[in-house]
């Protein structure tokens, strides 16, 4: 039985554009070379306007004016004969009809259709069509035969007059009354040639002359073949617009005027303009880098001062952040230890920071001397929840003054303690008052206040057990502390 088309025909179906860009005319181009002249590299011809510009494709001879160009499309009709094979199978077998069966069709019919075709390449291109062939059976039945077709189409392409070659998938089947043959769709082939002439930019004639190949009546795996020829007329889309005539270059610079912003005055890139000086510093502007401000050498803007710090960007030797004298730049910390190169002592080693010299930058370590009057002092005495100091501790404070004024830069912090016995805010009261005694001791002895601080901090910081006597008679005290910088 027939190849059906449902199992084994696939359907071609091409996205066809129907038309292609013209080309793009020439555009002129032009270059500044290093001495400031311009240099083209393609120059606009000279335009008189006295004479038109030539179509080109009317100097070439017929036989290569319409050749086949890159993407173009046809559309176009045909009408020819076909001769069916008296073995074409195609009938549809109904058992409820009587005497009915396979039937042959008249040996010529007529064969009119359309295709429409896309050449992505001159040589090369795809092509689908469809066509009616009315005909009748040998018992004189009205029927039908109809193809859909789709196929790659190869073609020399170099001439007016272009052969071609072809093959492709087709879909023939008839359409007639129950009592003739029915309806029903082969699966085939065909495969053909020609040539084809080219007209005009638009017209084209055709002749083909192709084979169809189909399943054969009774023979298994059999086929019958259907010739075919055909003459056409098709409409070609795509070719390329008439060379258009040459922009005109006023001024003769290299660049043309629809894109010469100044076309009456020889100029150079980007936009056909003389160089100017906007600013009038001397500085061309192709090469001012400020071309409304005027300026000086190097590069034609003015000396600033980016960063605001008074000096100028040219002496300045750090433009993005403020500075001093003698360079513009920032003072900077070295060794990061917070005291500025200016003043430090030791650029290069951050500064101990323990209360003594802190200011110099320097590592150092705290002199035995100092570090005695640090922590608890032993022997300050006051009168019980006085603030007044006993004459016993005179030897003690003295001694005090002596390490603080031997050794100017240490700054110290004078806390009061006191035992947990009494109210907290009393303690704490006292505290103050007491550690304030010690201070004003030291200052009316030649201190400076201001290397002294005071704080009460009464029973909070014991340093032994209130419960006991002998605790809490250590946690009534004087504490001398470092005071960093």
């Amino acid at each position: 039985m027939s190849l059906r088309l449902s199992s084994s025909l696939v359907a071609l179906s091409f996205s066809l554009p129907l038309t292609a860009s013209a080309a793009p005319a020439a555009e002129g181009s032009a270059s500044v070379g290093t001495d400031g002249v311009a240099t083209t590299s393609e120059v606009a011809p000279p335009d008189t306007g006295k004479r038109k510009p030539k179509n080109k494709r009317k100097d070439v001879p017929w036989i290569k004016r319409w050749a086949p160009e890159r993407n173009m499309a046809e559309l176009g009709i045909y009408g020819g004969i076909l001769v069916p094979s008296r073995s074409l199978e195609l009938f549809q077998a109904d058992l409820d009809l009587p005497n009915q069966g396979f039937k042959q069709f008249k040996r010529i019919a007529p064969d009119v259709g359309a295709r429409i075709g896309y050449y992505p390449i001159r040589f090369f291109g795809l092509e689908l069509e469809g066509g009616a062939m009315p005909t009748r059976t040998t018992a004189d039945q009205a029927a039908t035969l109809w193809a859909v077709r789709g196929h790659l189409v190869a073609q020399l392409g170099l001439s007016s007059i272009t052969p071609f070659l072809l093959i492709g998938p087709t879909a023939l089947g008839v359409s007639s009354a129950r009592l003739a043959v029915g309806k029903e769709v082969d699966a085939g082939i065909h495969f053909g040639g020609g040539f084809k002439v080219f007209l005009s930019r638009h017209a084209m004639i055709r002749l083909d002359v192709r084979d169809t190949v189909t399943a054969k009546r009774g023979v298994k795996d059999g086929v019958t073949s259907n010739l075919e020829v055909l003459l056409g007329l098709s409409l070609t889309l795509g070719r390329k617009d008439k060379p258009k005539p040459p922009p005109k270059d006023t001024d003769g610079d290299g660049f043309y005027d629809n894109v010469d912003k100044c076309v009456t005055e020889p100029g150079v890139a980007p936009d056909g303009c003389p160089i100017r000086d906007k600013d009038g510093d001397g500085f061309l502007d192709n090469v001012d880098k400020c071309i409304d401000e005027p300026g000086v050498a190097p590069d034609g803007c003015p000396i600033r001062d980016k960063d605001g710090d008074g000096f100028l960007d040219d002496v300045d030797q750090c433009i993005d952040e403020p500075g001093v004298a003698p360079d513009g730049c920032p003072i900077r910390d070295t060794d990061g230890d917070g005291i500025l190169d200016d003043v430090d002592q030791c650029k290069e080693e951050p500064e101990t920071k323990n209360g003594y010299e802190d200011g110099d930058g320097c590592p150092d370590e705290v002199p035995k001397e100092v570090e005695k009057f640090t922590g608890v002092i032993e022997g300050i005495f006051f009168d019980v929840d006085k603030d007044t100091i006993r004459a016993k501790s005179k030897p003690k404070l003295d001694e005090a003054v002596g390490v603080l004024k031997k050794f100017e830069s240490v700054r110290v912090e004078i806390s009061g303690h006191t035992d947990s016995s009494g109210k907290r805010e009393h303690n704490v009261d006292l505290s103050q008052r007491r550690a304030e005694a010690v201070k004003k001791y030291l200052v009316d002895a030649g201190i400076d206040a201001g290397r002294i601080t005071t704080r009460g901090a009464g029973p909070d910081e014991p340093r032994a057990d209130n419960k006991t006597k002998a605790g809490k008679a250590q946690n009534r005290r004087i504490e001398f502390k470092l005071v960093t910088q």
